[in-house]
């Protein structure tokens, strides 16, 4: 019995770090799977984005036919993106529906592996066992941000990783668009040239050649304010919105996870306009004919885009898919 014992003793401790080891793993494969995933539904849905950027830039090439609205009024209304991407298709082809996905594919996959490194340097992770509000005796009004972050993506039981709450999350995204945002300027002008059928953004480094020659570094952080203050408050709201219901109203998993999303859409509807204004901005100053007079007007900063186009009425050009 005793060697019995002693010998299912020692395939315990083998098998312990053979079972750490395959957590790791799976650990680092899903991450990598949902990025792919993510990357793959980019490329597919890649046309429809092309399509609203033009949109964006107010590039309107069809003119408005006669149709009804959601509630079967009549009134002329403006091709729908699905048609808008047709016309870009017959226009340049397939392939040309696809201009400037090289660009922002490489940003992605190059923001989402360094921001997270900036991310664990900057604000280091901090050990998290299980989440306290599993604990029923734990107190939901006494909860953090962290404490409802980390009990809404936790699975069954304990967390899979190691998480740096609220700041690491913000340090991480904010680096991200940093990173990206030089390919994502490059990726909307090479889009833009559609406009006037240049040919001065055709490959990656040409386009990177032609920003650094005439606009200098400046250049590829055109547009940068106004996407970082949009994407920040989006994230501060829906992380506050999501946090108040969990603390104030209930704390479970897929409720939260709902709410979440909900928050999410909502606060990025109210933010579209500084959607509208980076993508403007990015164009602006370059001499693309979409970036100048009269497709559009010269402005000071990104404040004074802004306000233009809400005078005009045009801050929210490209929200809609279908009536316009």
């Amino acid at each position: 019995m005793m060697i019995r014992d002693r010998v299912n003793a020692m395939q315990a401790d083998q098998s312990y770090p053979l079972e750490e080891n395959n957590k790791r793993d799976e650990d680092e494969i899903e991450p990598a799977l949902r990025f792919g995933y993510r990357l793959v539904c980019s490329t597919a849905l890649y046309p429809l984005e092309y399509a609203k950027t033009l949109i964006q830039l107010g590039y309107e090439p069809i003119a408005p036919r006669p149709g009804r609205t959601l509630f079967g009024a009549k009134r002329l209304m403006l091709p729908n993106i699905f048609q808008y991407a047709a016309y870009i298709k017959s226009v340049d082809g397939f392939t040309g529906c696809f201009r400037g996905l090289s660009a922002r594919l490489l940003g992605n996959i190059i923001s989402s592996y360094y921001s997270e490194k900036l991310s664990l340097v900057l604000v280091p992770p901090t050990n998290s066992g299980t989440c306290r509000l599993n604990n029923p005796d734990f107190d939901r009004m006494q909860s953090t941000f962290d404490d409802m972050e980390e009990y809404i993506n936790q699975e069954n039981g304990p967390t899979k990783k190691q998480r740096g709450g609220i700041a690491r999350q913000a340090v991480a995204h904010v680096c991200g668009i940093i990173i990206s945002h030089p390919f994502h300027v490059v990726s909307i002008r090479m889009m833009a040239q559609f406009i006037g059928r240049e040919h001065m953004y055709d490959g990656l480094f040409g386009s990177i050649k032609e920003i650094w020659v005439h606009e200098g570094i400046a250049g590829f952080f055109s547009g940068l304010i106004p996407r970082l203050w949009m994407d920040f408050w989006c994230m501060a709201l829906t992380s506050a919105i999501t946090y108040l219901f969990a603390k104030y109203v209930g704390a479970n998993k897929t409720v939260c996870g709902h709410v979440n999303t909900i928050a999410h859409f909502s606060v990025t509807s109210m933010l579209y306009p500084y959607h509208v204004v980076s993508t403007c901005m990015a164009v602006t100053g370059s001499r693309l004919k979409a970036g100048n007079p009269p497709m559009m007007d010269h402005y000071i900063n990104w404040r004074d885009c802004h306000a233009r186009l809400r005078l005009d009425r045009q801050h929210k050009r490209g929200s809609s898919f279908f009536f316009r």
